[in-house]
């Protein structure tokens, strides 16, 4: 595989082998910290494959992931299913509401969409009011078992988790199909017209972007041991997750997961500031994205290459 020949891949490998020691000399607050940005590092990743390949903005991914979070905490909730049953359910049923959203939403053009998909995630978030006997309601939903109470482990298996999932989805991005998704993304008249099946592909990164985000969504509610609108659903939370990917560097994958644990580090640096912290962390994001399109990964490389 050409991929385990560049040498982006190595470096990628150095930096997670680096992360893994950090259990041995940080504090367990600093551990949970960086697992949530690991978690949200996947979730941006996978939102990256469906805008920066398929050139599809979603403005809803947190629609896939509550469905992943709630499918997954609900089984173990009311029937005690084992975690990797729930968890399995939990991607499955991302997987089959990620499909019947991208059905019709594919169809149409330009930012309608983006606002399908937004649409999707109000409509989400009423449906767990509605039916808080299930879900819990604006509370939130609390699971009787949680993956490990160790912050080590729960750190190892975020880490884990984020590297394999980066490597997955660069092997799919970087696959035939991916540089046909990535043709699709940018002229899909064109690609169309030379034979390819456009809604096809578009269809498959869709249902892997959702498997992804699904599936780090149950994990999230089996780390912290709930599962909220606030938490996992808000709008506000998916607009975190795709300022990440953009800010990472757009069509890079492992970059979104690099700009998630930028934003929710420099977040917790800069919180003696107060409510200023939010501002300063948003203002730097919107300089990277405006004077730095490729994002700081493309900075990076920019600087190696100098």
């Amino acid at each position: 595989m050409k991929l385990l020949t560049t040498p982006g891949f190595w470096i990628a490998i150095l930096a997670v082998a680096a992360a893994a020691t950090l259990p041995w000399y940080v504090s367990g607050y600093i551990l949970g910290l960086l697992t949530i940005a690991y978690y949200f590092g996947v979730f941006s990743m996978a939102w990256d494959l469906l805008f920066g390949f398929a050139g599809e903005v979603n403005f809803g991914p947190t629609f896939l992931i509550g469905l992943g979070a709630y499918g997954a905490g609900i089984l173990n909730n009311r029937y005690e299913l084992p975690i990797p049953y729930c968890l399995a359910a939990g991607t499955v049923l991302a997987v089959v509401g990620g499909l019947a959203l991208a059905l019709p939403a594919l169809k149409v053009r330009g930012p309608y969409f983006g606002l399908i998909t937004l649409v999707a995630v109000l409509l989400l978030q009423n449906m767990i009011v509605v039916f808080s006997g299930l879900t819990g309601g604006e509370i939130g939903l609390t699971v009787p078992d949680v993956i490990s109470i160790d912050a080590d482990t729960n750190y190892w298996l975020a880490l884990g988790f984020m590297a394999v999932s980066g490597l997955i989805l660069t092997a799919i991005a970087r696959s035939p199909a991916g540089l046909i998704l990535q043709a699709a993304g940018q002229d899909p008249v064109v690609t169309g017209a030379l034979g390819f099946n456009v809604a096809k592909h578009k269809l498959a990164a869709f249902a892997v972007s959702a498997a992804f985000s699904g599936l780090a969504g149950g994990l999230v509610v089996f780390y912290m041991g709930t599962a909220s609108v606030g938490t996992l659903i808000n709008t506000s939370v998916g607009v975190q997750v795709i300022i990440a990917a953009v800010l990472g560097g757009r069509r890079t994958i492992v970059g979104a997961a690099l700009g998630a644990v930028f934003l929710i580090a420099a977040g917790e640096l800069l919180r003696p500031l107060g409510g200023l912290s939010t501002f300063v962390v948003s203002a730097v994001a919107l300089l990277v994205i405006l004077f730095v399109p490729s994002g700081l990964l493309g900075l990076a490389s920019f600087r190696s290459a100098r």
